[in-house]
Protein backbone atom coordinates (compact mmCIF):
# COMPACT_ATOMS: atom_id res chain seq x y z
CA UNK A 1 0.00 0.00 0.00
CA UNK A 2 2.71 2.57 0.81
CA UNK A 3 4.37 1.68 -2.47
CA UNK A 4 1.13 2.42 -4.33
CA UNK A 5 0.81 5.72 -2.49
CA UNK A 6 4.42 6.56 -3.44
CA UNK A 7 3.69 5.79 -7.07
CA UNK A 8 0.56 7.93 -6.93
CA UNK A 9 2.46 10.88 -5.43
CA UNK A 10 5.30 10.46 -7.93
CA UNK A 11 2.92 10.32 -10.87
CA UNK A 12 0.97 13.32 -9.62
CA UNK A 13 4.14 15.33 -9.08
CA UNK A 14 5.41 14.56 -12.56
CA UNK A 15 2.06 15.51 -14.02
CA UNK A 16 2.06 18.84 -12.21
CA UNK A 17 5.64 19.54 -13.34
CA UNK A 18 4.75 18.77 -16.95
CA UNK A 19 1.76 21.09 -16.79
CA UNK A 20 3.90 23.86 -15.28
CA UNK A 21 6.63 23.38 -17.88
CA UNK A 22 4.12 23.42 -20.71
CA UNK A 23 2.59 26.58 -19.30
CA UNK A 24 6.01 28.22 -19.00
CA UNK A 25 6.86 27.23 -22.57
CA UNK A 26 3.59 28.67 -23.81
CA UNK A 27 4.27 31.92 -21.95
CA UNK A 28 7.81 32.04 -23.36
CA UNK A 29 6.47 32.00 -26.91
CA UNK A 30 6.24 35.45 -28.43
CA UNK A 31 3.11 36.12 -30.45
CA UNK A 32 3.98 38.00 -33.66
CA UNK A 33 1.34 39.82 -35.70
CA UNK A 34 1.92 40.69 -39.35
CA UNK A 35 2.47 44.36 -38.49
CA UNK A 36 4.98 43.42 -35.79
CA UNK A 37 6.82 41.20 -38.26
CA UNK A 38 7.00 44.08 -40.73
CA UNK A 39 8.12 46.59 -38.07
CA UNK A 40 10.82 44.26 -36.71
CA UNK A 41 12.08 43.54 -40.22
CA UNK A 42 12.36 47.24 -41.07
CA UNK A 43 14.06 47.91 -37.72
CA UNK A 44 16.52 45.01 -37.59
CA UNK A 45 17.12 43.61 -41.09
CA UNK A 46 20.78 43.88 -42.05
CA UNK A 47 20.06 44.36 -45.75
CA UNK A 48 18.05 47.47 -44.92
CA UNK A 49 20.83 48.75 -42.67
CA UNK A 50 23.34 48.29 -45.49
CA UNK A 51 21.09 50.29 -47.83
CA UNK A 52 20.77 53.03 -45.21
CA UNK A 53 24.56 53.24 -44.84
CA UNK A 54 24.94 53.53 -48.62
CA UNK A 55 22.38 56.32 -48.52
CA UNK A 56 24.33 58.07 -45.74
CA UNK A 57 27.54 57.89 -47.83
CA UNK A 58 25.72 59.45 -50.79
CA UNK A 59 24.49 62.23 -48.51
CA UNK A 60 28.08 63.02 -47.53
CA UNK A 61 29.09 63.16 -51.21
CA UNK A 62 26.24 65.58 -51.86
CA UNK A 63 27.32 67.84 -49.00
CA UNK A 64 30.92 67.77 -50.21
CA UNK A 65 29.87 68.78 -53.72
CA UNK A 66 28.24 71.89 -52.23
CA UNK A 67 31.29 72.60 -50.07
CA UNK A 68 33.49 72.52 -53.20
CA UNK A 69 32.00 75.89 -54.25
CA UNK A 70 33.48 77.56 -51.17
CA UNK A 71 36.92 79.23 -51.27
CA UNK A 72 39.91 77.22 -50.11
CA UNK A 73 42.14 78.75 -47.46
CA UNK A 74 45.49 77.35 -46.38
CA UNK A 75 48.39 78.44 -44.23
CA UNK A 76 51.96 77.15 -44.08
CA UNK A 77 55.17 77.87 -42.22
CA UNK A 78 58.76 76.72 -42.60
CA UNK A 79 61.83 76.93 -40.41
CA UNK A 80 65.35 75.88 -41.47
CA UNK A 81 68.81 76.04 -39.98
CA UNK A 82 71.41 76.37 -42.71
CA UNK A 83 75.06 75.38 -42.71
CA UNK A 84 77.46 76.80 -45.26
CA UNK A 85 76.68 79.72 -47.47
CA UNK A 86 72.97 80.58 -47.46
CA UNK A 87 70.92 83.71 -48.09
CA UNK A 88 69.62 85.62 -45.13
CA UNK A 89 65.82 85.79 -45.31
CA UNK A 90 64.63 89.31 -46.15
CA UNK A 91 68.09 90.64 -46.95
CA UNK A 92 70.49 90.70 -49.88
CA UNK A 93 73.22 89.05 -47.84
CA UNK A 94 74.66 85.60 -47.17
CA UNK A 95 75.86 83.80 -44.04
CA UNK A 96 77.75 80.58 -43.27
CA UNK A 97 75.02 79.55 -40.80
CA UNK A 98 71.54 80.95 -40.33
CA UNK A 99 68.11 80.23 -38.92
CA UNK A 100 65.46 81.23 -41.46
CA UNK A 101 61.71 81.16 -40.85
CA UNK A 102 58.89 81.83 -43.32
CA UNK A 103 55.11 81.81 -43.11
CA UNK A 104 52.30 82.40 -45.60
CA UNK A 105 48.54 82.06 -46.11
CA UNK A 106 46.75 81.54 -49.42
CA UNK A 107 43.17 81.93 -50.57
CA UNK A 108 41.80 80.43 -53.82
CA UNK A 109 38.35 80.34 -55.36
CA UNK A 110 37.17 78.94 -58.67
CA UNK A 111 35.09 81.53 -60.52
CA UNK A 112 34.24 79.45 -63.58
CA UNK A 113 34.85 75.81 -64.47
CA UNK A 114 32.43 75.09 -67.29
CA UNK A 115 29.57 74.69 -64.81
CA UNK A 116 31.13 71.50 -63.46
CA UNK A 117 30.85 72.42 -59.79
CA UNK A 118 27.15 73.23 -60.05
CA UNK A 119 26.43 70.19 -62.22
CA UNK A 120 28.32 67.96 -59.82
CA UNK A 121 26.06 69.17 -57.01
CA UNK A 122 23.00 68.28 -59.06
CA UNK A 123 24.41 64.88 -59.95
CA UNK A 124 25.28 64.05 -56.36
CA UNK A 125 21.77 65.10 -55.30
CA UNK A 126 20.35 62.70 -57.88
CA UNK A 127 22.73 60.00 -56.67
CA UNK A 128 21.41 60.56 -53.15
CA UNK A 129 17.85 60.23 -54.43
CA UNK A 130 18.87 57.00 -56.18
CA UNK A 131 20.14 55.54 -52.92
CA UNK A 132 17.05 56.73 -51.03
CA UNK A 133 14.88 55.01 -53.62
CA UNK A 134 17.12 51.95 -53.37
CA UNK A 135 16.49 51.85 -49.62
CA UNK A 136 12.74 52.13 -50.24
CA UNK A 137 12.95 49.30 -52.77
CA UNK A 138 14.77 47.06 -50.30
CA UNK A 139 12.13 47.78 -47.67
CA UNK A 140 9.25 47.15 -50.07
CA UNK A 141 10.75 43.92 -51.39
CA UNK A 142 11.33 42.65 -47.86
CA UNK A 143 7.81 43.71 -46.88
CA UNK A 144 6.39 41.59 -49.70
CA UNK A 145 8.61 38.68 -48.67
CA UNK A 146 7.43 38.97 -45.06
CA UNK A 147 3.77 39.02 -46.10
CA UNK A 148 4.32 36.07 -48.44
CA UNK A 149 6.06 34.03 -45.76
CA UNK A 150 3.43 35.00 -43.19
CA UNK A 151 0.69 33.68 -45.48
CA UNK A 152 2.73 30.51 -46.05
CA UNK A 153 2.86 30.01 -42.27
CA UNK A 154 -0.90 30.49 -41.97
CA UNK A 155 -1.48 28.08 -44.85
CA UNK A 156 0.80 25.41 -43.41
CA UNK A 157 -0.68 25.82 -39.92
CA UNK A 158 -4.15 25.18 -41.33
CA UNK A 159 -2.74 22.16 -43.13
CA UNK A 160 -1.38 20.92 -39.78
CA UNK A 161 -4.86 21.26 -38.27
CA UNK A 162 -6.35 19.43 -41.25
CA UNK A 163 -3.69 16.71 -40.94
CA UNK A 164 -4.57 16.20 -37.26
CA UNK A 165 -8.25 15.89 -38.18
CA UNK A 166 -7.31 13.38 -40.86
CA UNK A 167 -5.32 11.39 -38.29
CA UNK A 168 -8.34 11.30 -36.00
CA UNK A 169 -10.53 10.00 -38.83
CA UNK A 170 -7.90 7.45 -39.83
CA UNK A 171 -7.60 6.26 -36.23
CA UNK A 172 -11.37 5.77 -36.00
CA UNK A 173 -11.25 3.80 -39.23
CA UNK A 174 -8.38 1.66 -37.92
CA UNK A 175 -10.19 0.95 -34.66
CA UNK A 176 -13.31 -0.05 -36.54
CA UNK A 177 -11.29 -2.26 -38.90
CA UNK A 178 -9.68 -3.97 -35.90
CA UNK A 179 -13.08 -4.63 -34.32
CA UNK A 180 -14.47 -5.97 -37.59
CA UNK A 181 -11.44 -8.23 -37.94
CA UNK A 182 -11.89 -9.50 -34.40
CA UNK A 183 -15.57 -10.15 -35.14
CA UNK A 184 -14.73 -11.94 -38.38
CA UNK A 185 -16.39 -9.27 -40.55
CA UNK A 186 -13.16 -8.02 -42.17
CA UNK A 187 -9.91 -9.36 -43.52
CA UNK A 188 -6.34 -8.56 -42.62
CA UNK A 189 -6.12 -6.72 -45.95
CA UNK A 190 -8.82 -4.33 -44.70
CA UNK A 191 -6.85 -3.79 -41.51
CA UNK A 192 -3.64 -3.19 -43.47
CA UNK A 193 -5.39 -0.60 -45.61
CA UNK A 194 -6.61 1.23 -42.50
CA UNK A 195 -3.12 1.10 -41.01
CA UNK A 196 -1.65 2.49 -44.23
CA UNK A 197 -4.24 5.28 -44.20
CA UNK A 198 -3.19 6.22 -40.65
CA UNK A 199 0.50 6.17 -41.52
CA UNK A 200 -0.17 8.39 -44.53
CA UNK A 201 -2.02 10.84 -42.32
CA UNK A 202 0.85 10.83 -39.82
CA UNK A 203 3.33 11.48 -42.64
CA UNK A 204 1.18 14.36 -43.90
CA UNK A 205 1.23 15.86 -40.41
CA UNK A 206 5.02 15.55 -40.22
CA UNK A 207 5.46 17.20 -43.61
CA UNK A 208 3.01 20.00 -42.80
CA UNK A 209 4.65 20.72 -39.44
CA UNK A 210 8.07 20.72 -41.10
CA UNK A 211 6.85 23.30 -43.61
CA UNK A 212 5.56 25.45 -40.73
CA UNK A 213 8.94 25.25 -38.98
CA UNK A 214 10.81 26.21 -42.14
CA UNK A 215 8.52 29.17 -42.86
CA UNK A 216 8.81 30.41 -39.27
CA UNK A 217 12.61 30.13 -39.49
CA UNK A 218 12.57 32.24 -42.67
CA UNK A 219 10.40 34.84 -40.92
CA UNK A 220 12.82 35.00 -37.98
CA UNK A 221 15.69 35.50 -40.43
CA UNK A 222 13.88 38.47 -42.01
CA UNK A 223 13.45 39.96 -38.53
CA UNK A 224 17.09 39.11 -37.59
CA UNK A 225 15.74 37.14 -34.65
CA UNK A 226 17.60 34.34 -32.88
CA UNK A 227 16.72 31.08 -34.60
CA UNK A 228 16.13 29.46 -31.20
CA UNK A 229 13.52 32.06 -30.20
CA UNK A 230 10.04 30.62 -29.72
CA UNK A 231 7.42 32.53 -31.70
CA UNK A 232 3.91 31.94 -32.96
CA UNK A 233 2.22 34.03 -35.61
CA UNK A 234 -1.09 35.69 -34.89
CA UNK A 235 -3.87 34.34 -37.08
CA UNK A 236 -6.15 37.10 -38.37
CA UNK A 237 -9.90 36.77 -38.63
CA UNK A 238 -10.51 34.27 -41.43
CA UNK A 239 -13.48 36.33 -42.63
CA UNK A 240 -11.12 39.21 -43.37
CA UNK A 241 -8.88 36.90 -45.35
CA UNK A 242 -11.76 35.88 -47.57
CA UNK A 243 -13.00 39.44 -48.06
CA UNK A 244 -10.30 40.49 -50.50
CA UNK A 245 -10.42 42.37 -53.76
CA UNK A 246 -10.20 40.08 -56.75
CA UNK A 247 -11.09 42.36 -59.68
CA UNK A 248 -8.33 44.59 -61.07
CA UNK A 249 -7.78 46.34 -64.40
CA UNK A 250 -4.22 45.48 -65.46
CA UNK A 251 -3.88 48.70 -67.50
CA UNK A 252 -4.84 50.88 -64.53
CA UNK A 253 -2.54 48.93 -62.20
CA UNK A 254 0.37 49.39 -64.62
CA UNK A 255 -0.35 53.12 -64.95
CA UNK A 256 -0.32 53.56 -61.18
CA UNK A 257 2.72 51.36 -60.70
CA UNK A 258 4.77 53.43 -63.15
CA UNK A 259 4.39 56.44 -60.84
CA UNK A 260 5.02 54.69 -57.52
CA UNK A 261 6.97 51.48 -58.01
CA UNK A 262 10.54 51.75 -56.59
CA UNK A 263 12.02 49.79 -59.51
CA UNK A 264 10.79 52.36 -62.03
CA UNK A 265 11.73 55.31 -59.82
CA UNK A 266 15.21 53.86 -59.38
CA UNK A 267 15.74 53.40 -63.13
CA UNK A 268 14.47 56.90 -63.96
CA UNK A 269 16.65 58.55 -61.31
CA UNK A 270 19.72 56.68 -62.55
CA UNK A 271 18.90 57.90 -66.05
CA UNK A 272 18.77 61.50 -64.78
CA UNK A 273 22.11 60.96 -63.05
CA UNK A 274 23.72 59.96 -66.35
CA UNK A 275 22.14 62.99 -68.08
CA UNK A 276 23.82 65.18 -65.51
CA UNK A 277 27.11 63.36 -66.09
CA UNK A 278 27.03 64.52 -69.73
CA UNK A 279 26.94 68.16 -68.58
CA UNK A 280 29.83 67.55 -66.22
CA UNK A 281 31.89 65.94 -68.98
CA UNK A 282 31.20 68.87 -71.37
CA UNK A 283 32.63 71.21 -68.74
CA UNK A 284 36.09 69.91 -69.68
CA UNK A 285 35.83 71.88 -72.97
CA UNK A 286 35.70 75.23 -71.12
CA UNK A 287 38.54 77.27 -69.59
CA UNK A 288 38.96 77.49 -65.84
CA UNK A 289 39.05 80.95 -64.24
CA UNK A 290 40.31 81.22 -60.69
CA UNK A 291 40.98 84.00 -58.22
CA UNK A 292 43.76 83.78 -55.71
CA UNK A 293 45.44 85.85 -53.04
CA UNK A 294 47.85 85.48 -50.20
CA UNK A 295 50.15 87.07 -47.67
CA UNK A 296 53.39 86.10 -45.96
CA UNK A 297 56.50 87.18 -44.09
CA UNK A 298 59.92 85.85 -43.02
CA UNK A 299 62.56 86.04 -40.27
CA UNK A 300 66.30 85.29 -40.05
CA UNK A 301 68.54 85.43 -36.99
CA UNK A 302 71.36 86.80 -39.22
CA UNK A 303 69.46 89.85 -40.46
CA UNK A 304 71.15 93.03 -39.22
CA UNK A 305 70.65 96.76 -39.43
CA UNK A 306 73.45 98.00 -41.72
CA UNK A 307 73.71 101.29 -39.88
CA UNK A 308 73.98 99.88 -36.36
CA UNK A 309 75.10 96.34 -37.23
CA UNK A 310 72.61 95.12 -34.65
CA UNK A 311 70.25 92.19 -35.16
CA UNK A 312 66.83 93.21 -36.38
CA UNK A 313 64.14 92.20 -33.86
CA UNK A 314 61.67 89.43 -34.73
CA UNK A 315 58.59 91.67 -34.82
CA UNK A 316 60.38 94.27 -36.93
CA UNK A 317 61.41 91.66 -39.47
CA UNK A 318 57.86 90.32 -39.72
CA UNK A 319 56.63 93.87 -40.36
CA UNK A 320 59.38 94.77 -42.84
CA UNK A 321 59.10 91.47 -44.79
CA UNK A 322 55.30 91.37 -44.84
CA UNK A 323 53.96 90.88 -48.43
CA UNK A 324 50.60 90.39 -50.08
CA UNK A 325 49.31 89.40 -53.51
CA UNK A 326 46.12 88.70 -55.44
CA UNK A 327 45.47 87.80 -59.03
CA UNK A 328 43.47 85.87 -61.59
CA UNK A 329 44.41 82.60 -63.24
CA UNK A 330 43.00 81.39 -66.56
CA UNK A 331 43.62 77.89 -67.87
CA UNK A 332 42.46 77.27 -71.44
CA UNK A 333 42.30 73.64 -72.64
CA UNK A 334 43.84 73.41 -76.12
CA UNK A 335 44.65 69.74 -76.57
CA UNK A 336 44.21 67.04 -73.92
CA UNK A 337 44.62 63.85 -75.96
CA UNK A 338 40.88 63.85 -76.73
CA UNK A 339 40.16 62.95 -73.10
CA UNK A 340 37.35 65.54 -72.87
CA UNK A 341 35.69 64.23 -76.04
CA UNK A 342 36.01 60.66 -74.82
CA UNK A 343 34.44 61.57 -71.48
CA UNK A 344 31.47 63.19 -73.22
CA UNK A 345 30.97 60.23 -75.56
CA UNK A 346 31.12 57.72 -72.69
CA UNK A 347 28.66 59.80 -70.68
CA UNK A 348 26.22 59.81 -73.62
CA UNK A 349 26.57 56.05 -74.06
CA UNK A 350 25.89 55.54 -70.34
CA UNK A 351 22.77 57.69 -70.68
CA UNK A 352 21.53 55.63 -73.63
CA UNK A 353 22.16 52.47 -71.62
CA UNK A 354 20.17 53.93 -68.71
CA UNK A 355 17.31 54.77 -71.11
CA UNK A 356 17.17 51.13 -72.20
CA UNK A 357 17.33 50.01 -68.58
CA UNK A 358 14.35 52.20 -67.71
CA UNK A 359 12.33 50.86 -70.63
CA UNK A 360 13.25 47.29 -69.73
CA UNK A 361 12.15 47.91 -66.14
CA UNK A 362 8.80 49.21 -67.38
CA UNK A 363 8.37 46.27 -69.75
CA UNK A 364 9.23 43.78 -67.00
CA UNK A 365 6.86 45.44 -64.53
CA UNK A 366 4.05 45.47 -67.12
CA UNK A 367 4.47 41.76 -67.81
CA UNK A 368 4.66 40.99 -64.09
CA UNK A 369 1.48 42.91 -63.32
CA UNK A 370 -0.45 41.34 -66.20
CA UNK A 371 0.70 37.93 -64.98
CA UNK A 372 -0.30 38.84 -61.40
CA UNK A 373 -3.82 39.82 -62.51
CA UNK A 374 -4.17 36.58 -64.49
CA UNK A 375 -2.83 34.59 -61.51
CA UNK A 376 -5.42 36.21 -59.24
CA UNK A 377 -8.22 35.34 -61.65
CA UNK A 378 -6.96 31.76 -61.85
CA UNK A 379 -6.66 31.55 -58.06
CA UNK A 380 -10.24 32.74 -57.62
CA UNK A 381 -11.50 30.11 -60.07
CA UNK A 382 -9.37 27.48 -58.33
CA UNK A 383 -10.86 28.44 -54.96
CA UNK A 384 -14.40 28.13 -56.30
CA UNK A 385 -13.63 24.76 -57.86
CA UNK A 386 -11.76 23.40 -54.83
CA UNK A 387 -14.52 24.55 -52.48
CA UNK A 388 -17.14 22.76 -54.55
CA UNK A 389 -14.95 19.66 -54.70
CA UNK A 390 -14.42 19.77 -50.93
CA UNK A 391 -18.15 20.07 -50.23
CA UNK A 392 -18.89 17.20 -52.61
CA UNK A 393 -16.21 14.98 -51.07
CA UNK A 394 -17.36 15.88 -47.57
CA UNK A 395 -20.90 14.79 -48.42
CA UNK A 396 -19.59 11.68 -50.18
CA UNK A 397 -17.51 10.77 -47.10
CA UNK A 398 -20.51 11.15 -44.82
CA UNK A 399 -22.64 8.90 -47.03
CA UNK A 400 -19.85 6.37 -47.43
CA UNK A 401 -19.26 6.32 -43.67
CA UNK A 402 -22.93 5.62 -43.01
CA UNK A 403 -22.92 2.79 -45.55
CA UNK A 404 -19.61 1.51 -44.17
CA UNK A 405 -21.03 1.47 -40.64
CA UNK A 406 -23.99 -0.48 -42.01
CA UNK A 407 -21.64 -2.94 -43.74
CA UNK A 408 -22.78 -1.93 -47.24
CA UNK A 409 -19.32 -0.87 -48.51
CA UNK A 410 -15.87 -2.31 -47.88
CA UNK A 411 -12.83 -0.69 -46.29
CA UNK A 412 -11.26 0.11 -49.66
CA UNK A 413 -14.21 2.23 -50.75
CA UNK A 414 -14.24 4.05 -47.42
CA UNK A 415 -10.49 4.74 -47.60
CA UNK A 416 -10.87 6.11 -51.12
CA UNK A 417 -13.61 8.47 -49.94
CA UNK A 418 -11.46 9.52 -46.97
CA UNK A 419 -8.42 10.13 -49.20
CA UNK A 420 -10.47 12.24 -51.61
CA UNK A 421 -11.83 14.27 -48.70
CA UNK A 422 -8.38 14.87 -47.25
CA UNK A 423 -6.92 15.99 -50.55
CA UNK A 424 -9.82 18.29 -51.36
CA UNK A 425 -9.58 19.86 -47.91
CA UNK A 426 -5.87 20.60 -48.40
CA UNK A 427 -6.50 21.95 -51.90
CA UNK A 428 -9.21 24.28 -50.62
CA UNK A 429 -7.01 25.63 -47.81
CA UNK A 430 -4.16 26.35 -50.21
CA UNK A 431 -6.55 27.97 -52.71
CA UNK A 432 -7.95 30.28 -50.01
CA UNK A 433 -4.54 31.65 -49.19
CA UNK A 434 -3.50 31.83 -52.83
CA UNK A 435 -6.36 34.26 -53.50
CA UNK A 436 -5.24 36.39 -50.56
CA UNK A 437 -1.60 36.30 -51.62
CA UNK A 438 -2.30 37.15 -55.28
CA UNK A 439 -4.48 40.08 -54.23
CA UNK A 440 -1.81 41.40 -51.85
CA UNK A 441 0.80 41.21 -54.61
CA UNK A 442 -1.27 43.58 -56.74
CA UNK A 443 -1.73 45.86 -53.71
CA UNK A 444 2.05 45.94 -53.49
CA UNK A 445 2.39 47.11 -57.11
CA UNK A 446 -0.29 49.75 -56.50
CA UNK A 447 1.74 51.09 -53.58
CA UNK A 448 -0.98 50.25 -51.06
CA UNK A 449 -0.08 49.14 -47.52
CA UNK A 450 -0.25 45.37 -47.19
CA UNK A 451 -2.38 44.36 -44.22
CA UNK A 452 -4.32 41.25 -43.25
Amino acid sequence: MPQNIFRFIKTGTLTILCVLLMGAAARAQQVISLQQAIDLTIKNNLTIKQAQLTEALADEDYKQAKYNELPSLSASSQGNYYFGKSQIAGAFAYSTSALNMQGQANLAITLFQGGQLHNQILQNKLALDVDKTGTAKVKNDLLLNVVTDYLVILTDQDLVIAAKQQIALAQITLDRAQKNLDAGNATRADLAQAQAQLQTALLNLTNAQNQVDIAILILKQYMEMDSSAQIVVEKPDISKLTDVRTIFDATEVIKTAFTSNPDIKLAELQQETYAQAIKIAKGNYYPVLSFGGGLGSSYSNQAKDFTTLLAIPFSTQLSNNFNQYFGLSLQVPIFNHYSARTSVRKAKLNYEYAELTTQLAKNTLSKTIIQAVLDLQAAEKSLLSSTQTYNSNKEALNITKQRYDAGLVNTLDYNIALTNYNKSQNDMIEAQYQVVFRSKVIDYYLGNPIVL
